[in-house]
């Protein structure tokens, strides 16, 4: 069940920094107690093979987060010390040394589970006469952007083998303060500085006519 247009669930999680720090951050405070939009991507596990590419790629493009008072948080449902082993490996070594946004570690999948983006799941077997676990049991490739409030006004979910384009959250961002701020809405393909829309059918019937 989508969960944009509701409020991010109100869960605390464990995390750690790039310094070795323990943390604890609940993600809808992040958004409403700062007064800014929240990026958290999921990725499916540390020391992996995709996993290490989105990683630094959300790393690359944080100034442009910061840009517009966005915080990225990574996670997944590996534990800190895991995290923190990733984080001191070099990055051509398959590592993530160099990035400085917060991984959350969701071990005890509260969180993952409330988002409904865990490869699980609960199947009868006869022979034991219980429920059994099927899946690996991580997370998809899902990712949030919530907004000042804590409402989510953006969700996607990749499958595992599918890496994410960082760029197109940029623009998604855009697109929403643009609605924010000036009441418009965006059209197909929007990006900043590019003409939006008020909600009504005569000017989407103009910008037809010029597009």
């Amino acid at each position: 069940m989508s969960l944009v247009g509701k409020k991010f669930p109100n869960i605390t999680v464990d995390a750690i920094s790039y310094m070795g720090d323990n943390l604890r951050i609940n993600v809808l405070e992040e958004a409403t107690k700062n007064n800014k939009k929240v990026l958290l991507f999921w990725y499916p596990k540390d020391f992996t093979f995709v996993c290490p590419t989105e990683l630094h790629a959300f790393q690359t493009a944080l100034a442009e987060f910061e840009k517009r008072n966005t915080i990225v948080i990574g996670a997944s449902c590996d534990t800190n010390e895991v995290h923190f082993a990733w984080l001191n490996t070099a990055k051509n070594n398959g590592g993530i040394e160099g990035v400085t946004y917060p991984l959350l570690a969701d071990t005890t999948r509260n969180l993952s589970a409330a988002l409904d983006i865990l490869d699980a799941e609960w199947v009868y077997d006869a022979e034991l006469n219980d429920e059994i676990l099927e899946g690996s049991n991580v997370t998809f490739r899902a990712t949030y952007l919530i907004d000042e409030t804590g409402k989510i006004f953006h969700e996607s979910v990749n499958d595992m083998p599918l890496g994410r384009n960082v760029n197109e959250y940029l623009r998604l961002i855009d697109a929403y303060t643009h609605v924010q701020t000036k009441g418009e809405v965006c059209p197909a393909n929007w990006e900043e500085g590019k003409e939006a829309m008020t909600a009504d059918r005569l000017s989407t019937a103009a910008y037809l006519s010029q597009n």
